[in-house]
């Protein structure tokens, strides 16, 4: 897809432009995850992260994900609070990028989530030791049997140190490509308890 961008394209609200890009995202793209995200943040020691994270819920209050949070990625966010979210929708030429500050969500939030997920997920969940080093596939295959025979016949709970963080947006990109290469780039900031919009040369 390529179709000039245009202020008056725009919604005033940020959350009901990403709203409207996602949905047609969803109907349009024929991507099997367009609510994949790559959630960039910074290490403890300076170095800059990025990874595919799943986008789980979007509403006024911001954008939600789950993780281990002892993970690498846990680990940074805990100690920088601070993060960007990247939508690429190639199908349909179109990016947005969300920055904004973090915090965790509720342990009734993390909780029915963790529930709705399907029971090999739940199980995964106490089995992996995310991003710490592992002799082999085989110790990962025994440490999921044992969990399994642990759990057999009960609820799988929610882990302690697996939950949900939420990114309050403080800025929107909205970014569509253009055949000549001279893309359409709007951002959005929170100013003064209000939005602004502003184009960018891209």
């Amino acid at each position: 897809m390529s179709a000039r961008l245009h202020r008056r394209d725009l919604d005033p609200d940020p959350l009901a432009q990403f709203k409207r890009w996602f949905e047609e995202a969803r109907l349009k793209s024929g991507l099997p995850n367009p609510n994949a995200m790559t959630l960039c943040s910074v290490s403890p020691s300076g170095w800059p992260e990025g990874r595919l994270v799943l986008l789980k819920e979007a509403d006024a209050r911001g954008f939600v994900f789950f993780t281990n949070l002892e993970s690498d990625k846990g680990k940074s966010l805990a100690a920088r609070p601070q993060a960007e979210l990247v939508f690429h929708w190639d199908p349909l030429g179109r990016q947005v990028r969300i920055q904004g500050a973090l915090t965790p969500v509720s342990d009734e939030e993390a909780d029915a989530y963790f529930a709705s997920r399907a029971r090999e997920s739940q199980i995964a969940a106490w089995a992996s030791q995310q991003s710490r080093p592992v002799e082999s596939r085989r110790v990962m295959d025994e440490k999921y049997r044992l969990m399994e025979q642990k759990y057999e016949g009960h609820e799988v709970l929610r882990p302690p140190y697996w939950s949900g963080l939420r990114l309050a947006p403080q800025r929107y990109e909205f970014w569509q490509a253009d055949i000549n290469r001279f893309h359409d780039r709007f951002r959005y900031h929170f100013e003064t308890g209000t939005w602004t919009i502003s184009r960018y040369y891209p």
